[in-house]
């Protein structure tokens, strides 16, 4: 329930809070009922709080306090305050993370200037998900991020974090949301949330998305629909099954971004910056261009509880994604008067435009148990969690025949500077495909670790796992003047490896709770689903990550504080060997970051709630590398790219009377490299962002909100890469009417 739903209880001279239909963020839930808080009690989650206290991220749920590593939650509430539609714009609004703009159109994640997407270090309910696609939010409770290594928990990958999408779950209670939401771009979307009492144990749950827009703000249009059906049944009982199918479909346009300009001519690629001038909804590329995907879900879950402190969850899921990305690569035509810089540039400007597909299948099967345990042993408290995990993941990714592969050559347009939108397109249906690799991997884990309370206030966190990984990747080349024959060179790896995770929690009261620990992680050459010759045979890059923090929570447990200083170094990374005759990478290159971190959530006053995520990363060197005079990469003493020294977003709201609420709030990112940039590197320009919201609770039933995003229609480069930058979004107003009942 928004927080327009408070309710001044004059009666009392105090405010009062609505009582949740259901906890932990049921649909709906504006009930007249209220109730005068007149103890320390926790506030409610989900839709009702941008605060969190538990967590599933770790492997069951548990306290966030006593976790001893950095995890950041975005509730449902704070996705709805800040019209958050997609996973990216979630983790836009927290610290730390940046993005990268790949020459694969896949957007890669980074957190503590680590890769999460590349990598695999994005999960659903706790399963890994991995696959490509434009993640939306309208089947999420929360997303959580977790800070530094934790292989040991999720396996392969995890050097800077991971990302935990936490679906919504049926609840015992008939309560239904409609939102309506119109803005400018054309922009429309609709979403329902319809909750059913099937029965005395039983619920079913129905999430429905539909969204178009001619622009998302950054070029891009949107076109996309999305359905997820959740039954659940023996809720609160010893025997809990969940069936989840979950179905989202985008026919998107895609921007894959411009070019990086020197400001004058005389300037070398050190001073390169992005495009003066030009809107941040301007679009080069071709009408015909698209990124169109489908993610299918198929989830089946048991849960047996052998006691209030015993339980065995079991989930397993089949996933199918399909991905056809058309894109157009915007670059300087090189008819223009050369080199292209600031001063020169124009509405007469000359862009080219190249091609990159992205076309692939995607097939994974999951499996996995976890169990967990809250014992007295030899004395001593313990609260075991152990398990284990089994996937099978393929890809099949798909090339374009050229005219003399049997083929077609299509011939793009170029375009100026002065036209954008000019409606151009070639026929993308006329490819002729053929399949250029596929990937077959099979992996499984299993693991184990205990908290352990040693004295009143101190508890000890130890924890092993073993990951095994067998991955076989078929290249399949044809020559470039005939149609085959085809060449199969068929690479296999076999990887095992053993993480570790150990902590230390000392919680002198029921408020306050400090930790330190360390992690390690690693990162295998097939990550990506893809193999060379060479890195078929190298072995894992390795992580580890060491941090010391704090969760405080207020004396009315409404408001806390996370606090964090870390240090995450990649001690082997991959280089390529000089000798030609090498037979795999060198793992001879090291990097680190290090920083500190604060996060602030929750309830300054009954009026005031906050949602504030700060990084500050000082320290972000590459120690080692294959050569210090490397052209291509970083040097040595370099600072790798996509880590800004300071990051963050604030979101305030504050209750003005019982029917009106407003919001404001900053998004920023300090200057940053792009990754892999050629030495010497330059800086995409710092960026602050500026975000409001006015909300007018109409009454019980109908909430009216209207949000203005990038309110100054700022100018920046978001996603970054060594040949060209994606803008952020620029401003964009939608109001939306919420419908309860």
């Amino acid at each position: 329930m928004p927080l327009g739903a408070l309710m001044l209880a004059a009666s009392m001279g105090s405010w009062a809070q609505p009582l949740p239909a259901d906890a932990g963020g049921s649909p709906g839930g504006k009930t007249l009922q209220t109730v005068v808080v007149s103890e320390r009690a926790e506030v409610p989650e989900g839709k009702d709080a941008l605060r969190a206290t538990q967590t599933g991220i770790g492997k069951g749920t548990q306290p966030l306090r006593d976790i001893p590593q950095s995890i950041t939650v975005v509730t449902e509430k704070l996705i709805n305050d800040r019209n958050l539609d997609t996973v990216k714009d979630v983790l836009r609004n927290t610290a730390g993370v940046t993005f990268q703009a790949a020459e694969g159109g896949e957007e890669d994640i980074r957190l503590r200037g680590f890769s999460l997407a590349a990598t695999g270090d994005i999960f659903l309910d706790g399963m890994r998900d991995p696959a490509f696609y434009d993640r939306d939010t309208f089947n999420h409770d929360r997303v959580e991020l977790l800070r530094g290594s934790a292989s040991m928990l999720f396996g392969r990958g995890s050097t800077g974090g991971a990302v935990n999408q936490v679906s919504k779950v049926p609840r015992q209670v008939n309560a239904h949301e409609i939102s309506t939401t119109l803005g400018n771009h054309a922009y429309r979307r609709f979403a329902g949330d319809f909750n059913l009492r099937t029965g005395e144990e039983s619920a079913l749950r129905i999430n429905a998305m539909k969204t178009d827009a001619n622009n998302n703000g950054a070029g891009s249009s949107i076109d996309k629909r999305g359905l997820a059906l959740t039954w659940r049944g023996g809720i609160g009982t010893a025997n809990e099954f969940l069936v989840s199918l979950y179905d989202l479909q985008n026919n998107n346009g895609i921007n894959y971004g411009l070019p990086w300009i020197r400001p004058n001519a005389s300037d070398t690629s050190a001073a390169n910056t992005i495009i003066r001038g030009l809107a941040p909804t301007a679009y080069f590329g071709l009408a015909s261009d698209g990124n169109d995907g489908r993610a299918r879900m198929l989830t089946l879950s048991h849960l047996h509880r052998f006691s209030a402190d015993t339980e065995l969850k079991t989930q397993v899921r089949k996933g199918l994604f399909n991905r056809d990305q058309r894109a157009s690569a915007i670059r300087f035509d090189a008819s223009n008067a050369a080199p292209v810089d600031l001063t020169h540039f124009g509405p007469s400007t000359l862009f080219r435009r190249g091609t990159n597909l992205k076309i692939q299948d995607f097939d994974g099967v999951y499996a996995q148990s976890d169990f967990s345990s809250k014992f007295k042993a030899l004395g001593l408290h313990h609260e075991v969690q152990t398990g284990a995990d089994f996937s099978r993941e393929t890809k099949a990714l798909f090339a374009a025949r050229s005219a003399a592969q049997g083929g077609v050559d299509l011939v793009k347009p170029p375009t100026t500077a002065g036209t954008p939108d000019d409606g151009a397109s070639v026929d993308e249906n006329s490819r002729v495909l053929r399949r250029s690799s596929d990937f077959v991997a099979r992996t499984w884990g299993v693991y184990a670790q205990d908290l352990v309370q040693v004295a009143p206030h101190w508890k000890l966190l130890g924890g092993l796992r073993h990951d095994h990984l067998h991955g076989n990747f078929n290249t399949f080349a044809i020559p470039n003047n005939a149609p085959g024959p085809v060449t199969t060179t068929a690479l296999r790896q076999v990887v095992s490896v053993t993480s570790e995770r150990a902590g230390v929690l000392y919680q002198p009261n029921a408020l306050d709770s400090y930790h330190f620990s360390w992690g390690t992680s690693f990162n295998t050459s097939a990550d990506t689903f893809s193999l060379n010759p060479l890195s078929a045979n190298t072995p894992p890059e390795k992580s580890e990550n060491l941090e010391l923090g704090a969760r405080l929570d207020s004396a009315d447990r409404r408001f806390t504080t996370r606090l964090a200083v870390f240090r995450s170094i990649k001690t082997n990374e991959r280089n390529t060997d000089t000798d030609t005759a090498a037979t795999r990478l060198l793992l001879s290159g090291k990097r680190h970051t290090a920083g500190a971190e604060i996060d602030v959530t929750g309830r300054l006053t009954p009026r005031w709630e906050i949602f504030g995520s700060y990084a500050w990363m000082p320290i972000a060197n590459v120690d080692k590398a294959a050569s210090t005079t490397t052209t291509v990469g970083n040097r040595v003493g370099d600072r790798p790219g996509l880590t800004p020294r300071h990051s963050g977003t604030v979101w305030n709201t504050y209750q003005l009377t019982p029917q009106w609420r407003v919001g404001v709030g900053v998004n920023f990112r300090s200057r940053q490299a792009p990754a892999d940039v050629t030495a010497p590197a330059w800086e995409a320009p710092g960026f602050v962002t500026a975000d409001a919201l006015v909300e007018y609770l109409i009454n019980t039933q109908f909430t009216l909100k209207a949000n203005v995003t990038n309110m100054t229609n700022k100018l920046y480069a978001e996603s970054l890469y060594r040949g060209h930058y994606v803008p952020g979004a620029g401003r964009l107003v939608q109001l939306t009417l919420v419908a309860s009942f």
